[in-house]
This record gives C-alpha cells, structure tokens and sequence, in this order.
C-alpha cells in the first residue's frame, strides 16, 4: 500500500520545520521529501540531506524534462522544487512522505494528489513575531529580512482557504500538539 501525503507550507520563521521535526519524530514511518533548490547550501547544510542542491542549468534541464511533481522561482534567481522520483520512491516502500514547501508548491502537490494529501499551513501569530524570530534566527540580512516579511504577507493571503487545516504557532508545545492529533487522525482515516 503506497503512503499518504503530508504537505507543511508556512512563511519563513513561521516554525514550520521545527514542528515537522516533531511529527517525524514521532511518526516512524514518515519519510522526508528533500526538496531541489538553486541556493547555495547555508551553514552545514548537505546534499541530499537538507536539499539537493542544483545549478540553475541543471535544474532548467530537470524542470524540460519533466522531472519535477512541482517547483516554483521563489525568489528571482532562487528555484526550489520537488523531485517526483523521490516522492514515488518513498511512497512504493510504504512511507508516508513530508514535504516542507512553499504556498504555491504546497497547493500543487494537493491539486496533484487530492485527498491522499493532508495540506497545513503554519503560521506565526503576528508580523512583529515573525520579524523578531527572522532576527533572532541570524541567517539573513535585514533587507532579506524584510523581503521575507513582505512574501509572508503574501503568503498568508493566498493561503487561505487553499489548505486543509492552518496552525497557529503562538505557543511551540500547543503547535506541537495540534499538529501531531492533526496528521495522526488523517493517517488513521481510511
């Protein structure tokens, strides 16, 4: 039996990732879709582990030859994108596969794989609280900071009505509890 889907959208700083680290901790059989990008890796980032990691060339070449379940140039210059050969894999030994996207990336992969996809959007209880965890997280510049502000903005807008459920991360052990209750219910549903 192939896995269902779960898709974690969310603005940058929202704590998306951290409260997708929870549900994989605590959901063995949940496997993480490493999404393609054209950034350069941060920090000690890895191939393969965090991201794949591709040339702009590279990934035009995958995005004609039809290598992508979706991808979006989320920044100028910055693709990101999810590589359908890794989803299938995952799905065809039996895993539930997570993908950590953007909005529009998230409302693809729901519009491709309907209801065997639970969609979530993740999002921080203000502005201002964003802002100070953008800050606080010291990996960007205040003008990539406030590019960020101005997409979350955006994002927040579109995402309405487009996700199955949303989780406001105000309190992180409150998020981390409606989100595990959340996808445990969706996996357990027939």
């Amino acid at each position: 039996m192939k896995g269902k889907l779960l898709i974690f959208s969310a603005p940058s700083g929202s704590g998306k990732t951290t409260l997708l680290n929870h549900v994989m901790a605590n959901i063995p059989e949940m496997a993480f879709s490493v999404s393609a990008t054209t950034r350069p890796p941060r920090g000690e980032e890895v191939n393969g582990r965090e991201y794949y990691f591709l040339t702009m060339d590279d990934f035009k070449q995958r995005v004609e030859n039809g290598e992508f379940l979706e991808w979006e140039e989320v920044y100028p210059g910055r693709c990101y994108g999810t590589l359908l050969s890794v989803v299938e894999q995952m799905q065809d030994e039996g895993k539930h596969v997570a993908f950590d996207v953007d909005v529009c990336g998230g409302v693809n992969i729901k519009n491709h794989y309907g209801e065997k996809a639970l969609s979530v959007f993740i999002q921080a209880p203000s502005v201002e609280v964003l802002r100070e965890r953008l800050i606080k997280r010291q990996t960007d510049t205040m003008e990539e900071i406030e590019k960020r502000l101005a997409k979350a903005a955006w994002e927040t807008a579109f995402a309405q009505g487009k996700f199955d459920c949303t989780i406001i991360n105000d309190d992180l052990e409150t998020a981390k509890r409606e989100i595990l209750e959340t996808v445990l219910a969706f996996l357990e549903a027939e």
